[in-house]
């Protein structure tokens, strides 16, 4: 049987490789989208192609407007098909500032990258889904800010925010076309991205923020991922899968 085609943004590093290694040790194959040379994440590369996975790497800034043609021609090329699409990379603001102090160039690059790209990449994605009939899968990663107020970082809680209704909206329109839509909302995920804050984490963690007293990792969202790529929810589309330990369950 062919192997199924997985396209993963910003799958070289934290949450993406997370899912992109839980995908190749159930034997797919990956087109991993980064914004580095190819030379600077070989090492990543090759720990994907010792699990198993034929992997094809694409340099493009999923912010750019020419990245979902670039990304969607470079699988055509490479695989002839594409079964799965999961819209992880995105970026922090450059500095955590109160939303009386933020700066609109901070705004616009925020949502450029998580909600702009990842919007027009699905659009692409979807339409050589459709070309070649493929009952495939779009994955959404969110966070747990879609719903979370943090007030230094507004402009990161509004893209996710919005990135959540973005998969709603994928969900109604891709149903009739046989491709489900899902969105995974991770909480506090440990990674290079969360590691200027570990301190405060680690002591919110401790005095019980989360239901489960650890940090989350890669690895948990991408047994998620994973999941929802074999099928294993196939008359959920459009939900939301929470990957955060417990952390938005209300409690008095």
């Amino acid at each position: 049987m062919e192997r199924r085609v997985a396209l993963v943004t910003g799958g070289t590093r934290g949450i993406g490789l997370g899912c992109a290694e839980a995908l190749a040790r159930e034997g797919w194959n990956l087109a991993v989208c980064g914004v580095r040379a190819e030379a600077e994440v070989r090492d990543s590369l090759d720990g994907l192609r010792g699990l198993g996975a034929e992997v094809h790497y694409l340099q493009a800034d999923i912010g750019d407007d020419g990245s979902p043609r670039l990304l969607t021609e470079g699988v055509r090329d490479r695989f002839r098909r594409l079964d799965l699409l999961v819209n992880n990379a995105g970026v922090a603001p450059k500095e955590r500032k109160d939303i009386l102090e933020a700066a609109p160039e901070s705004y616009d690059r925020v949502l450029r990258t998580n909600l702009r790209g990842p919007y027009f990449l699905t659009q692409a994605a979807a339409r050589f889904m459709v070309e070649r009939k493929t009952a495939g899968c779009i994955i959404f990663i969110s966070s747990m800010s879609a719903s979370v107020v943090s007030l230094n970082r507004g402009e990161y809680c509004i893209s996710k925010a919005g990135l959540s209704m973005a998969s709603q909206l994928w969900a109604v329109r891709l149903a009739e076309e046989g491709i489900s839509v899902f969105e995974v909302r991770p909480g506090i995920i440990h990674t290079d991205m969360t590691a200027a804050v570990k301190e405060k984490y680690d002591r919110l963690i401790g005095q019980g923020l989360t239901l489960q007293k650890r940090w989350g990792t890669p690895a948990d969202v991408g047994r998620a991922v994973a999941m929802l790529a074999r099928g294993d929810l196939p008359y959920s589309t459009g939900q939301v899968i929470l990957v955060d330990g417990g952390l938005t369950v209300q409690r008095l």
